[in-house]
């Protein structure tokens, strides 16, 4: 099982960019989706998440901003970030909450390799 992130780079203040993060391999199921961000000296936060439902939960310095979509099918999970901030800059990470194929259990150790998002003022 592995996820593959896409999408980041370099926007001025108050732009946009979506990120995307696809899921493959052995899998049963998945739970929960999400991405998370670090930027540099600071320990890595929750940004968003989403459940196979499709309920979500956002971070208060992104709620309004960000959105976050999931394609069960496909297993990916879009962020679509808006109104972008300097104070966005960060690497982010997607993880996701997996029961791949042959266990019983569901593992929360699956992360995207990462990608740099950097906000200009």
């Amino acid at each position: 099982v592995q996820l593959q992130a896409s999408g980041g780079g370099l926007v001025q203040a108050g732009g946009s960019l979506r990120l995307s993060c696809a899921a493959s391999g052995s899998i049963v199921s998945i739970n929960v989706m999400g991405w998370y961000r670090q930027a540099p000296g600071k320990q890595r936060e929750l940004v968003a998440s989403i459940t196979s439902g499709g309920s979500t939960n956002y971070a208060d310095s992104v709620k309004g901003r960000f959105t976050i979509s999931r394609d069960n099918a496909k297993h990916t999970i879009d962020l679509q970030m808006n109104s972008l901030k300097p104070e966005d800059t960060a690497v982010y990470y997607c993880n996701a909450v997996i029961r791949p194929s042959g266990s019983w259990y569901y593992r929360s150790d699956y992360w995207g390799q990462g990608t740099q998002v950097t906000v200009s003022s």
